[in-house]
């Protein structure tokens, strides 16, 4: 079940593989992100170390959060993955220009995860390209629902 989507990665860059990640989250973060308080727009994915990690994901704290913990919202969180995956993942960002991108956090079997994904960038053309294509689709699809009335 998805929580967010990153919307605006699917516009500037070409998804190139997927990868589901967990995340190393704190208490109040859960609570937050099931009430729906967080923000993956103007998240990036970093690796430092032979580690990766997710900067700039903002959640909101709830005001019901413990009085005894300093909610920071945007701290740098580390992704899970499995060791094979983080060598791919540095080897192809790299040698073959690639940058990885959040996007789509969702629930798996109660957990929170993170898709990333392997990217390139799009050109402006390439962005007004797919525009086009769009809207030539939502066109084709309205004459088809007027044509079955």
């Amino acid at each position: 079940m998805s929580i967010t989507t990153n919307k605006k990665a699917f516009h500037d860059y070409f998804i190139e593989e997927k990868y589901e990640a967990g995340l190393a989250l704190e208490g109040w973060e859960v609570k937050a992100i099931r009430a729906g308080r967080m923000n993956i727009k103007e998240a990036y994915v970093i690796i430092r170390n032979g580690e990766i990690f997710l900067i700039g994901m903002h959640i909101t704290p709830l005001s019901t959060a413990s009085t005894h913990v300093n909610p920071d919202p945007v701290r740098t969180r580390k992704l899970l993955l499995h060791g094979n995956e983080i060598g791919k993942l540095i080897g192809k960002v790299e040698r073959a220009g690639f940058t990885l991108v959040p996007l789509d956090l969702h629930f798996s079997r109660g957990r929170i995860k993170l898709d990333i994904g392997l990217a390139k960038g799009k050109k402006q053309h390439d962005k007004r390209a797919d525009q086009h294509e769009k809207e030539h689709k939502r066109e084709a699809e309205r004459a088809m629902k007027e044509r079955q009335r």
